[in-house]
């Protein structure tokens, strides 16, 4: 379990680390049917914020009864919503904006390690860019395994869903030493090195129907 402030945690690189801030967006939801036919839930953009309880959990309303086996969902935010200027709701700008030229933060990350050799001993992970060369932009494919979501007239399932905070830290991006990697404030290389990573970090839990 995340515990901020407090609590000390080891990456795969034995660097110790204590969590201060984790947040990112989770946008343009796919439900796949047990049919395998899908659909596209519109407006999803959502913005996970787990320092602050009960923002970890968002409800989708308007989803067509059937039964759903899996779920896709757009780590970030796409393209076209970083260039559509002033947005409301969860798409306002907040400490998850840094620009109208750089967009959105996907996802952010803020902790500190006495491994790291900012000054502060910080590690200030804050992912985004959406053009070539630097899109951030990831992709989460998500099986229910042997369950499925039942959607009926009168019922809401309930799906849980993990997020893997140490996954940032290894993976298709390669491994994060704090000593040498320990800042991201803008679009580029490593940017998209820890998104690479993140893009694994969901995983199914369970559902209640």
């Amino acid at each position: 379990a995340l515990v901020f402030d407090t609590k000390k945690y080891i990456n795969v690189n034995t660097d110790t680390f204590k969590v201060n801030i984790f947040r990112y967006y989770v946008s343009n939801i796919v439900l796949t049917k047990s049919d395998n036919s899908t659909y596209s839930v519109p407006n999803s953009y959502y913005k996970v914020n787990h320092n602050v309880v009960g923002k970890n959990v968002f409800t989708m309303s308007g989803i067509p009864i059937a039964n759903y086996k899996a779920i896709q969902f757009m780590i970030g935010v796409d393209s076209t919503r970083n260039v559509s200027g002033a947005q409301s709701g969860d798409l306002a700008v907040s400490d998850m904006f840094w620009s109208w030229s750089t967009g959105y933060i996907f996802a952010k990350l803020e902790a500190t390690s006495p491994q790291s050799s900012a000054g502060g001993q910080t590690v200030t992970f804050h992912v985004g860019g959406f053009t070539t060369p630097n899109n951030s932009i990831r992709t989460a494919n998500i099986s229910f395994g042997s369950s499925t979501a039942n959607v009926t007239a009168g019922t809401t399932p309930e799906v849980h869903l993990k997020s893997d905070l140490a996954k940032w830290f290894f993976g298709a991006g390669g491994t994060v030493t704090f000593a040498t990697m320990n800042t991201i404030m803008s679009p580029g290389a490593n940017a998209k090195k820890i998104a690479d990573n993140y893009a694994q970090s969901f995983s199914f839990e369970h559902v209640h129907n």
